[in-house]
């Protein structure tokens, strides 16, 4: 398996899968500004829009879309039990990484994240944001995990908060949520990829600035 990614964007969730799954994964990373990988190649050849996470699976296939991803990493590794077997629980999985996608990810932090936004666009998604973080607050408090046990949903959920320390979302208003992201921070597959992503996301700010 194949992943192609941006250092700390939302395809870390699909890293911290494969590491807890123990996966035997390569791992691209792409240009945000040039959308070019390492070695030279247009990623648009492989994903036209140019957004990740993008894989590309053992047989070839190449999929785009976190929740759809992260869902097949999941199916891919049964052993790892990143997500539900039973019906209900797959579908409590299917509406986590769905709320995670659209009412945090899109709507909350993507305005947030855009310096092109509009401050009125940003204040509008960070109020009306606060309803969506109470929610999440409301359901960790007293839980480990969004299910029963480390889910792909977790893997995304910890990937969007951590965005929290580029926008002006004070965690500490949320005190589950908060204690959720250093948890979750602190778990080996987690840890090693907030690492590993932290450094090159450092080099990609030090060649843009050197481009410049």
């Amino acid at each position: 398996m194949q992943l192609y990614f941006l250092p700390l964007a939302c395809s870390l969730a699909t890293r911290i899968s494969l590491y807890e799954a123990g996966a035997d994964a390569t791992y691209v990373e792409v240009d945000p500004k040039t959308k070019l990988t390492r070695d030279g190649m247009d990623f648009r050849e492989v994903n036209p829009l140019g957004l990740v996470p993008t894989i590309r699976t053992d047989e070839g296939d190449i999929l785009t879309e976190n929740a759809a991803i992260l869902q097949h990493v999941a199916e891919s590794f049964p052993k790892a039990n990143l997500a539900p077997t039973d019906r209900k629980g797959r579908t409590q999985l299917q509406q986590w990484l769905c709320f995670i996608g659209t009412e945090l990810h899109k709507a909350l932090f993507n305005p947030l994240l855009d310096n092109r936004a509009p401050e009125g666009v940003r204040a509008y998604a960070l109020e009306k944001g606060k309803s969506r973080l109470d929610h999440v607050e409301k359901h960790l408090t007293g839980r480990e995990f969004l299910l029963d046990r480390f889910s792909v949903a977790d893997a995304y959920l910890v990937t969007v908060l951590n965005w929290c320390v580029a926008t002006p979302i004070d965690l500490d208003r949320w005190p589950a949520l908060r204690a959720y992201v250093t948890r979750l921070s602190e778990r080996p597959s987690v840890a090693k990829a907030l690492a590993e992503e932290r450094t090159l996301y450092m080099e990609e700010l030090a060649r843009h600035r050197a481009s410049a």
